[in-house]
């Protein structure tokens, strides 16, 4: 025995994700030592399903599809398919059949909205989906034009729209202080 007392266990593994699917000749391997954002925003994908819909989308609506399984160490622990292109929106599938012995239902889910960005960004093949990451945490792109942005000519139009609306108010109040005029004058006349 050492002097510390009993032997300190053996560090698990860290965990990570396998990613296989369309465009991937071989799987991404990440890993939390190496890239750990990334395997925390894939797991966040998946990591929020509760009950799912037994059925899912047509086929023909899927789109491409990436393989994730989620791993405890080296040991695969939980496998979900992704669509993130899928039509009306990404969709997820956790299959019936899982690495573990716990038993599961199949179901489909709706998936986040980042799926794709969050699989591009880890390495995954896929075309930049800019809607995806207009907000949320750390503000996005911006979405407007540049010259959309012009505070001169902002200031500019709002002083001309100001002018034309003060112009047509005062020609509001021209009109009713002349007709107020001429009824009273024709008041003036029939009372004497």
């Amino acid at each position: 025995m050492s002097a510390g007392g009993a032997h300190a266990a053996p560090k698990p593994a860290p965990p990570g994700v396998d990613i296989s699917g369309e465009g991937l000749a071989e799987p991404l391997r990440l890993r939390t030592d190496t890239a750990a954002a990334h395997v925390t925003a894939v797991i966040d994908q998946v990591n929020w399903f509760g009950i799912g819909a037994p059925s899912g989308p047509k086929a023909a609506d899927l789109g491409p599809k990436y393989t994730v399984v989620v791993l405890a160490g080296d040991q695969p622990k939980q496998t979900f398919d992704l669509y993130p292109l899928a039509k009306g929106g990404p969709r997820a599938f956790r299959p019936a059949k899982q690495p573990t012995a716990a038993k599961t239902n199949a179901a489909w889910f709706l998936g986040r909205l980042n799926m794709s960005e969050t699989l591009r960004t880890a390495g995954v093949p896929l075309p930049r989906q800019v809607e995806a990451v207009s907000g949320g945490v750390g503000g996005g792109e911006r979405m407007l034009p540049d010259e959309s942005l012009d505070p001169g000519r902002d200031i500019d139009q709002a002083l001309s729209e100001l002018q034309r609306l003060l112009l047509l108010n005062a020609g509001v109040v021209i009109v009713i202080t002349v007709g107020l005029a001429g009824i009273a004058l024709l008041i003036r006349r029939r009372t004497r």
